[in-house]
C-alpha cells in the first residue's frame, strides 16, 4: 500500500466514524449547548479539564468560550484547568497528579458552574477525581469520553451530560471530540446571538 491509499483509508474512516457517532451525539450535543447557555446566563463558569489530548481539547474549548469561535461576540466565561503548569506541578508534587484538577475546583468552583471533562479512554483518575469534587460542589459535568467510559461511567449521574466518542482507535476520538466541541461552540454562538 503506498502512503496516498493510506491517506484515503484514514479519511474514510474518519469519515465513517464520525457518520456513525451522529446519531448517538447529536441529541446530547444540542443539549450540552443548552445547558452551557443557561449556565452562563445564570452567572456561572465553565470550568475546563483533561488527560493526554483531552487537555489540549480543554484549553482549546476554553479560548474559543473566552475569545470567540467563529463570530464576534463577547468572551464567555471559560478557564483551563491544565493551562497552569505552575499549578499543576505543585498540586502533583505536595498531593498526587490525581488531585490536580479537583483541588482547583475546589477552589475556584461554585454551586452551579459547570465542568468539562474530557478523557479519551475514561481511567483518568485526575479525571474521575475532578467529576468527584465537581459533584461535591453542585456543578453540572459535561463529560467527553472514548468508547468505553472507564472510572467515569461509576461516577457520572443521570443529570450529567456524557458524549462518549463510539470508536477504539484514540485518533478518532480525539476528532470526535474537537468536532462536538465545535458543534457546542456554533450551537452556543446560534443562541445567545441568533442564525
Amino acid at each position: 500500500m503506498n502512503l496516498t491509499e493510506r491517506t484515503e483509508e484514514n479519511f474514510n474512516a474518519s469519515i465513517q466514524t464520525k457518520k456513525m457517532a451522529l446519531p448517538l451525539l447529536a441529541e446530547p450535543i444540542a443539549e450540552a449547548a443548552e445547558l452551557i447557555v443557561c449556565r452562563l446566563l445564570d452567572g456561572a463558569k465553565v470550568l475546563c479539564c483533561g488527560s493526554g489530548a483531552g487537555a489540549l481539547h480543554a484549553q482549546h474549548f476554553a479560548m474559543m468560550m473566552l475569545n470567540r469561535f467563529e463570530r464576534e461576540r463577547p468572551g464567555l466565561p471559560a478557564l483551563a484547568l491544565s493551562a497552569g503548569s505552575a499549578t499543576l506541578t505543585s498540586i502533583a508534587d505536595d498531593y498526587s497528579l490525581d488531585e490536580m484538577f479537583a483541588k482547583q475546583i475546589t477552589a475556584l468552583a461554585h454551586p452551579g458552574d459547570l465542568l468539562l471533562a474530557i478523557t479519551g479512554d475514561g481511567r483518568g483518575d485526575s479525571i474521575g477525581a475532578a467529576v468527584e469534587a465537581a459533584h461535591e460542589r453542585d456543578m453540572f459535568v459535561l463529560a467527553l469520553t472514548g468508547n468505553g467510559t472507564g472510572r467515569l461511567e461509576g461516577l457520572l449521574r443521570e443529570t450529567d451530560i456524557h458524549l462518549p466518542a463510539p470508536s477504539e482507535s484514540a485518533a478518532r476520538v480525539q476528532e470526535l471530540h474537537l468536532l462536538s466541541l465545535f458543534c457546542i461552540c456554533d450551537l452556543i454562538d446560534r443562541q445567545l446571538l441568533g442564525n
